[in-house]
């Protein structure tokens, strides 16, 4: 599906689907902007929008192949980016995180972008667009910077969930044992490996907006972007942090677990060694032969009295030593 965007500096209108086979015309003007959006498009249809803007053909490849991370190619009349928004299921069977690539081209007066599946990030764009011209006036490098920061934007709710999941697994460590605990583990570090895996390359291609910059950027448009740098520098500073916590807490479970198996050994142990001293007490008893006392008919009772008391000196032995 391809949907068209374009807006007209000396109208100060906005048009929607309009004809590309007026391109020239519509890129007449430099302070005109044009967006081309395409999702679910298939090969045809993106071959021929490369045919009219002449893009490389390895970057029209790298379109119809998702890209495994985030970066910046640099050609004579535009730039090819590659980003990757978040989509965050917490009760996926496999990875709660999942990335959904993003392709841009962008040149001095016009936007490309293609993505597989619908996304969010570009349809609150697309909305706006429909009714005022504020995200379109201000050159490509803002429109750009719109839905990017959008992007980013949706990560800040799977950060807080994530923070949310990490103090249950704090509070159910010492509750909670076995492989629940362990597959939740096991989860959060999947999540937040994912997460820093596809937002640090996005942040060094941003990297350098304070000096050199990796692509063109208006004056007017650099507060934008810087403000960007520090949402995604709080994104990852934080997530470095949900990595350290979840990493502590699997060291403070198994702690835990390692303790609990050594006071069930140790339990299991003293048990042992009363056993053992009543089983030759009993089984010395128990041979076949005339004994010292076996006429007796209250021998039996002397005998269990001793071994109460034997048992019970015994247990307050290892209570004094608190070994129980």
């Amino acid at each position: 599906m391809i949907k068209t965007y374009f807006y007209n500096s000396q109208a100060n209108a906005m048009f929607h689907d309009v004809n590309l086979s007026q391109l020239d015309d519509l890129l007449s003007s430099s302070d005109s902007l044009l967006w081309i959006d395409l999702y679910e498009c298939s090969a045809l249809e993106l071959n021929s929008i490369g045919s009219l803007f002449n893009f490389h053909p390895l970057a029209l490849e790298d379109c119809l192949q998702e890209s495994p991370r985030a970066k910046l190619d640099r050609y004579d009349n535009y730039n090819f980016f590659v980003f990757h928004g978040l989509n965050y299921c917490e009760d996926a069977e496999d990875d709660e995180i999942s990335s959904i690539e993003l392709d841009v081209f962008m040149g001095s007066n016009y936007i490309v972008t293609i993505h597989p599946i619908a996304l969010d990030a570009v349809g609150k764009i697309a909305k706006k667009c429909l009714t005022e011209t504020t995200c379109m006036t201000m050159g490509p490098e803002h429109l750009l910077y719109r839905i990017v920061d959008n992007i980013v934007d949706d990560c800040f709710p799977t950060i807080e969930r994530l923070g949310e999941r990490i103090d249950e697994l704090e509070d159910n460590i010492f509750i909670k044992r076995g492989r629940e605990i362990t597959e939740e583990i096991l989860s959060l570090k999947r999540s937040i490996i994912l997460l820093r895996k596809v937002l640090i390359p996005q942040r060094r291609i941003f990297g350098n907006i304070n000096g050199y910059y990796s692509f063109f950027v208006n004056e007017k448009n650099r507060p934008y972007y810087l403000d960007l740098v520090d949402h995604l520098d709080s994104i990852l500073d934080t997530a470095a942090t949900y990595r350290d916590l979840v990493n502590s807490s699997t060291e403070t479970y198994y702690s835990i677990i390692n303790g609990r198996t050594s006071e069930i050994i140790t339990m299991l142990t003293i048990f042992s060694i009363i056993m053992m001293t009543l089983t030759v007490i009993t089984g010395f008893y128990g041979m076949n032969v005339n004994l010292p006392g076996a006429g007796n008919p209250y021998f039996v009772w002397y005998l269990m009295t001793i071994m109460i008391l034997l048992v019970s000196g015994m247990m307050l032995f290892f209570s004094r030593r608190k070994w129980i």
